[in-house]
């Protein structure tokens, strides 16, 4: 039996792919996501239906028949967004690609196009499948001719269509000539409903026999209605209706399925940076070749040190299970010249005696060399790893992750496989691929030798080959500063970060949980008291029940399981009863005694003592650091608790903390970057911004601003930071939207030069597609030429931010870079445990503390040279806690 024709509506699929997924671009800054849509749109109906017989049909732009039979005909539609137009091109280039034909004619609509396609074949006793969302399509389905909409997956039969509509496919157009069409501007008739037109059709059969029997209606208004939109609802019904009668030469011997042009697929989805579709292309079966050695002999390794000595470089793959700082190392891959690699082992017995020894002596050597560039993918956790096992490394030159990262920090995923997949012609597997996922999932220990050595050189050879590629990139986006001067070295620094770890009080800790203990059960107890009973108050249904049905309280935000109940909304009910504060209040100490204070003994690595986080650098898209295992970022600063909970982070005996945070850093980045003069003249004369800004804001002299009035001015200083429109300064302020706004104007009065900056930064991002740092960070923006007004006004809050944040992280990494540099110079040994926001702590013996304080000073204050001073404010205690007194 033949197998249907597909018939895809072209168009809709465009937009309904482009409305799904958002801020999705190359790292060029070209918007993909409507690309990416429906690249996978259309590879799922091919993979479902397995068609023989498959066609595109678009429509082109400019007037047709419907047109001149009305001129407002789409008349409300919006123009079509920017980013989605550029892509539309792209979009057919893949079509061809995967030689599947595109239909379009200029004057004819692809429904008219389709509507043809599928009568004759109908007619001919053959299936027709139209993809499409369009409601207006299911005029088409007949015995032969079904409509699946991908999207919702949903097919429509004729037994579907009489469901949704109550009529046959043929009499739609009746149905839609009453109710009219908002999408295509079809009028319709006035007052008439899709109930209405059902009935009227279901009796009458058509809008003319209708008309014809007019007063037979009942309702006076209806009569009245159909009475005189008459000639309206005729218009409106052959605007709907489908013509399936249009000259075309195309037959179905045209749309036959032909074989995918692999090798044009290729280079558009490496343009495009799809490395999920890459990998269809290049199945893993498909991997990196070359000859993959085990390194057995003394002759043999003396040979590869000798040659890595002379290459001056080599890439490394370190295999060992558990995390970095506990991790037992199994293995070390080697690569000097792409295709040949070689695997250390130190598993076996014979690794580990008198010819073990030597290779660790020998290797340690070339490790420690820093004229010996060493290339990797995650070179941090590698050289965790390596230092734990006396393999120090130094002279860590390329990290393939840290460059895709910076190259397009907006992507979801820069695993080694992504990556190779971009930017080489074959793949390398996955740690998921060879260990298994999930409950499945095994130890590298299990892995036998063999295929640890294939998949250890296979990816370091990937590495090496990936390089050039990468530093012909970050060359090219003039990343290279950036890259060599910042990021790189920093790898070295968060690497020893994380091995020394931070000491934990955890006897404080037990005593603070046995604390919330007591306190969680007095809140419960008060929690029930308010409510008038026992319920469960994790379940967000019996806790609706409470506040919404029992307690009549204002219902907010409307979700699938009936009223939310998040943060915000108790919050918003807080201030008219006392229960959703006490249920504000019970998760805080839920949270901080699961998250924190029961959470982080458990994490403390028994081999050194000491809690070890894992920073992570290529994960914000401002190039922020942040931290996981556990995440430091989060702990409540402000809070009773959450001060305790750092009083559990403690110096060794006879050291101190010390802790060093920047003052105002992105207020004082935004003076240097808005070349604004009452900031610039605010920062050098040392006042305080807040009540400077409130006088200026709120009228008087700075000594006469309360704390409200310096409060409310902070908000306003960093609503400004972030683009925070009026609507949204009202709420943080609780005042009304008009005069949130009036105060926003009076800040833009009063620094002019911060709303020309800004409204340059909104010029250049529309412009260029991306935004930059002062030290030449990008972040790619392409949604904020989006048609969607909430995805737009999102993208302009974030070219907003973003050169204010990303320039205070660059800072900060540049500070600790200088810092710890220095740190060694003079042999101290002091150290940098935790970077948290804008603040760095370290550990260091008492005497050390004061040649620490004047060192971090100056690293922090003198790291580059701004309109406006940078300054630090810098205390010490016992604990962390202290270090913020």
């Amino acid at each position: 039996m033949d197998k249907p024709l597909i018939l895809i509506d072209g168009s809709n699929y465009v937009y309904r792919a482009y409305y799904a997924i958002s801020g999705l671009s190359n790292s060029r800054g070209f918007p993909t996501n409507a690309i990416y849509g429906f690249t996978n749109m259309l590879l799922k109906i091919i993979r479902e239906w397995e068609p023989g017989y498959l066609a595109v049909v678009f429509d082109l732009r400019g007037p047709t028949f419907r047109h001149e039979l009305f001129p407002a005909y789409k008349a409300t539609r919006k123009a079509t967004p920017e980013d989605l137009v550029v892509q539309i091109p792209r979009i057919k280039e893949v079509i061809r690609g995967l030689a599947i034909p595109v239909i379009e004619r200029q004057g004819i609509e692809a429904d008219d196009i389709i509507g043809t396609l599928a009568r004759r074949e109908d007619e001919k006793g053959r299936a027709v499948v139209i993809a499409s969302g369009d409601k207006d399509m299911m005029q088409l389905v007949s015995r032969h001719v079904i409509m699946v909409d991908t999207m919702h997956d949903k097919t429509y039969d004729l037994a579907a269509v009489m469901e949704r509509f109550g009529v046959e496919p043929e009499r739609v157009p009746e149905i839609m000539g009453l109710t009219g069409d908002a999408s295509d501007n079809i009028p319709g008739v006035p007052g008439v409903g899709p109930k209405t037109a059902r009935r009227f059709i279901e009796e009458f059969g058509t809008i003319d026999n209708l008309i014809a029997g007019v007063d037979r209606l009942r309702n006076p208004a209806q009569r009245k209605a159909i009475a005189e939109n008459a000639a309206l609802a005729i218009l409106s019904r052959d605007l709907a209706r489908i013509r399936t009668d249009i000259p075309l030469e195309i037959t179905r011997e045209d749309c036959r399925l032909g074989d995918p042009d692999r090798e044009v697929l290729k280079v558009l989805f490496r343009e495009f940076e799809f490395s999920a579709l890459l990998q269809d292309l290049q199945p893993s079966d498909r991997e990196l070749a070359g000859t993959y050695r085990l390194l057995e002999s003394t002759e043999d390794f003396v040979s590869l040190m000798a040659g890595i000595r002379e290459a001056g470089a080599f890439s490394l793959e370190v295999i060992a299970d558990g995390p970095a700082t506990q991790a037992n190392l199994l293995g070390i891959a080697l690569c000097l010249s792409s295709g040949q690699a070689w695997y250390l082992s130190f598993t076996e017995d014979r690794d580990k005696g008198e010819y073990g020894a030597a290779v660790k002596a020998g290797l340690a050597a070339v490790m420690g060399d820093e004229g010996i560039k060493k290339y990797g993918h995650d070179l941090k956790a590698a050289a965790i790893i390596l230092e734990g096992k006396g393999l120090k490394p130094s002279g860590l030159h390329f990290d393939v992750m840290v460059a895709a990262y910076l190259l397009n920090p907006t992507r979801r995923n820069f695993e080694l496989p992504e990556v190779a997949r971009e930017h080489l012609t074959a793949g390398v597997m996955s740690r998921g691929e060879l260990l298994g996922e999930g409950a499945r999932a095994v130890t590298f220990d299990r892995v036998e030798r063999e295929r640890r050595k294939d998949f250890a050189c296979r990816r370091a050879d990937a590495v090496l080959r990936l390089v050039p590629h990468l530093e012909a990139k970050i060359e090219e986006g003039g990343f290279r500063p950036l890259f060599y001067e910042m990021e790189m070295p920093l790898v070295m620094v968060l690497a020893e970060m994380e091995a020394k770890g931070v000491l934990l009080d955890c006897g404080l800790l037990k005593e603070m949980s046995q604390g919330l203990d007591q306190l969680m059960t007095l809140s419960e107890k008060k929690i029930h008291q308010l409510a008038g009973e026992r319920f469960n108050i994790n379940s967000p249904k019996q806790l609706q029940t409470i506040l919404f049905d029992k307690l009549k309280l204002p219902k907010g935000k409307k979700i699938k399981e009936g009223y939310s109940t998040n943060s915000d909304i108790l919050i918003s009910l807080a201030l008219t009863h006392e229960l959703p504060a006490e249920i504000l209040a019970w998760r805080s100490m839920v949270k901080l005694k699961t998250t924190y204070v029961d959470a982080l003994p458990l994490l403390i690595n028994p081999a050194t003592g000491r809690l070890h986080t894992s920073y992570n650098q290529t994960v914000t898209a401002t190039g922020r650091l942040s931290s996981s295992n556990p995440n430091l970022q989060n702990i409540p600063i402000r809070t009773l608790e959450g001060r305790r909970i750092r009083q559990s982070f403690v110096a060794a005996p006879g050291g101190i903390i010390l802790s060093a945070d920047y003052s105002q850093i992105e207020l004082r980045v935004l003076a240097h970057l808005s070349q604004d003069e009452n900031l610039i003249e605010t920062f050098a004369a040392d006042e305080d911004i807040h009540s400077r800004t409130a006088a200026d804001v709120f009228g008087g002299f700075p000594e006469l601003v309360t704390p409200e009035m310096r409060r409310q001015a902070k908000v306003i200083n960093f609503g400004i930071l972030y683009g925070m429109g009026a609507f949204s300064l009202s709420k943080e302020l609780g005042v009304t939207q008009k005069l949130a706004q009036a105060y926003i104007d009076e800040y833009f009065h009063r620094y002019k030069g911060v709303k020309v900056y800004l409204e340059g930064i909104l010029a250049g991002a529309r412009k260029d597609g991306y935004v930059s740092t002062l030290f030449h960070r990008r972040r790619y923006l392409p949604e904020i030429m989006s048609g969607n007004a909430v995805v737009r006004q999102f993208a302009e809050r974030t070219a907003i931010n973003t050169p204010i944040q990303g320039t205070a992280a660059d800072l900060i990494k540049l500070a600790m870079v200088k810092i710890a540099d220095r740190l060694k110079g003079r042999n101290m040994k002091a150290a940098m445990i935790m970077q948290v926001h804008d603040e760095l702590v370290f550990e260091a013996p008492l005497e050390e503390k004061d040649d620490l304080v004047l060192l971090v000073r100056e690293g922090m204050e003198g790291v580059a040279k701004l309109a406006v001073p940078l300054k630090v404010d810098i205390a010490s205690g016992n604990n962390w806690d202290e270090a913020h007194s």
